[in-house]
């Protein structure tokens, strides 16, 4: 049977082709439709110029085929993250590209085609998900998961517009969609042409694959290496497989955490039994938005972050006020501020959407809901960065709940933050804590001015001044833009550590200015700043601290040898998140009353 190469056709070929083609008016069919006879049009121009210019157009055919090799291997060789991606992962044999090739050397054209077209159209789509992985790596720590992280694309929209802008935020949108449809259709492309490639030079393809296939087998059992790197890898099956394990154990987590959230410790016990040694006091937890161990350990942010917190331990203790303070390790790391949230407070691991959606359906005790079920305390939520609806303030045991919209604020946004910090502490001053009550308060209060991208930060004004916020107008107009640091690592670093140091001032001089001896204030933060400004091996801890007047609040916790003061020691003790609210409510005098799975 003689081979057909793509790059020699006689006459008779070429008008048989364009006599069957969509459009044609040949002997062969009838007239077709207007959109089918443009369409023939356009090919019989092209036939007719690549008649005319045939050096042209081999070179054209030629930079196609070597176009779409390079992008069905470079798929095949695409790590899932930032960090792998270096030339040397390029130079390899892909297992895959040999059995692909084996394959369709072995089937007829039609078969081939399906199977060339589904190859690529899968290549692309894991190229997709190694592209959001490599995304999700360096804002969360962890890869993309198929089953739950597509709302957090929704998130990630409104952070662009928050930060950039709804334009840029639309665009980026457009471009992330069309980008993604791209490569599915290239690819499929690419992988149609290089099967076509192969078939038309079938016994000169059968030798390539064989010795590629010896090449990579001797490869692969010798351990070869280049760069650090082995020849011979089945990365994209590796990948592909690691995502559908990813899958797999998503769908079983969420029935065996199901389960898990319905033992609870402290899940009855009586009101009158939870937290007795707190009576009479106003308790405030407080998160600080990304405010991370590196915040206090890495080389550029240490030292102004380590000075605030030094010259905040001061003046609270000459306010009459002492700190202890320790390490938690967060359950999400770069974002997801909610399931550091709700994992400080239900003493679960949630780690992952579908967690927090189980936890937040059930009637799992919260440390929040804890003195609300005590009858003893008005709770409070002060959510700044809050704009829609939250079903979940039930859930958290919150009285009220006040938002972007509760607070009065009529000055500019900060990037992604709502109001400053300082506002947000004035407003909760004002509206509550402030006010005269028949019993105490319990708040949760959630600050974020130190959100990322950190351009522009508030600066402190006098306390008096606050005001509505109108005196923040002139301090956004002349802050550090957003665009000009969201790729800078370095300046994202010093602009992060300014953030902290922000926050944390606003939140100690609030205690220092409005404390009262019954104020026991517990704040920490919810996860690390992104990998691009925590370094790429940072670790998940967040700096916690409790402050008191009252000294037995503090000898309550003496056996966690945690430091004195707000800057916790390297060497201070380190617990998973979720273990504190059980080591709270036992240190403050809770008995426990067990529930379990079967109750």
């Amino acid at each position: 049977m003689p081979v057909i190469t793509p790059f020699r056709r006689s006459q008779q070929a070429d008008a048989d082709e364009e006599a069957d083609a969509p459009g044609s008016s040949g002997t062969r069919g009838t007239p077709r439709p207007a959109p089918f006879r443009a369409l023939g049009t356009r090919l019989a121009h092209w036939r007719a110029w690549r008649t005319r210019r045939p050096r042209t157009a081999l070179a054209v055919r030629r930079v196609m085929t070597m176009f779409s090799a390079i992008l069905v291997l470079g798929a095949l060789l695409l790590p899932n993250s930032l960090v792998a991606l270096e030339p040397s992962r390029f130079a390899r044999i892909p297992g895959e590209a040999v059995v692909a090739t084996v394959l369709l050397l072995c089937l007829p054209r039609v078969p081939r085609l399906v199977a060339a077209a589904l190859f690529g159209a899968g290549l692309g789509a894991l190229t997709v998900l190694n592209l959001l992985d490599m995304g999700f790596t360096e804002y969360l720590g962890r890869g993309f998961n198929l089953v739950l992280d597509w709302g957090l694309l929704d998130d990630a929209q409104s952070y662009v517009a928050d930060s950039m802008g709804g334009a840029a935020a639309t665009w980026a949108a457009v471009g992330a969609a069309a980008l993604a449809l791209l490569l599915l259709v290239l690819m499929a492309l690419a992988a149609i042409r290089l099967g076509e490639l192969l078939a038309a030079h079938r016994e000169r393809a059968a030798r390539g694959a064989l010795m590629a296939a010896t090449v990579w087998m001797t490869c692969a059992a010798l351990g070869v290496q280049t760069f650090g790197v082995p020849i011979a890898t089945t990365s994209a099956s590796g990948a592909a497989e690691a995502q559908a394990h990813r899958v797999v154990d998503t769908l079983r987590d969420e029935a065996a955490f199901a389960q898990e959230a319905k033992a609870d410790r402290f899940g009855a016990t009586p009101g009158a039994q939870l937290v007795p040694d707190l009576r009479g006091k106003d308790v405030i937890f407080t998160f600080i938005e990304s405010y991370g161990r590196s915040a206090i350990e890495d080389p550029v942010m240490a030292p102004g972050v380590g000075r605030t917190l030094d010259a905040s331990t001061e003046a609270l203790a000459e306010a009459g006020f002492h700190a202890r303070s320790g390490w938690l390790t967060s359950a999400t790391y770069g974002g997801s501020s909610w399931l550091g949230h709700s994992t400080f407070l239900s003493g679960l691991w949630v780690d992952d959407q579908q967690r927090y959606r189980t936890v937040t359906a059930g009637d799992r005790l919260t440390l929040t809901k804890a003195f609300e079920k005590t009858g003893d305390w008005d709770t409070v939520g002060v959510m700044p960065g809050v704009q829609k609806a939250w079903p979940e303030a039930k859930w958290y045991g919150l009285d009220k709940v006040y938002d972007a919209f509760d607070v009065g604020y009529e000055g500019p946004k900060f990037s992604w933050s709502t109001m400053p910090d300082q506002y947000a502490l004035e407003a909760f001053q004002r509206l509550e804590h402030g006010r005269e009550r028949d019993r105490p308060l319990m708040a949760e209060v959630v600050l974020t001015s130190s959100h990322q991208p950190w351009a522009p930060i508030p600066r402190m004004v006098g306390w008096d001044e606050v005001g509505d916020g109108s005196v923040y107008d002139g301090i956004d107009a002349a802050g550090v833009k957003a665009p000009d640091i969201i790729t800078d690592s370095a300046r994202s670093k010093e602009e992060y550590g300014k953030s902290i140091q922000y926050s944390v001032t606003s939140l100690t001089q609030w205690l220092e200015r409005y404390g009262t001896d019954d104020t026991v204030l517990v704040f920490l933060g919810d996860h690390q700043p992104l990998a691009r400004v925590s370094g790429d091996r940072a670790s998940r801890d967040v700096p916690v601290s409790i402050v008191a007047k009252d000294p037995k609040v503090l000898d309550a916790i003496d056996d966690w040898n945690w430091t004195e003061g707000l800057e916790p020691a390297k060497d201070a003790p380190v617990w998973r998140m979720s273990s504190f609210r059980d080591r709270f409510l036992t240190a403050y005098g809770s008995t426990p009353h067990p529930t379990g799975a079967g109750d």
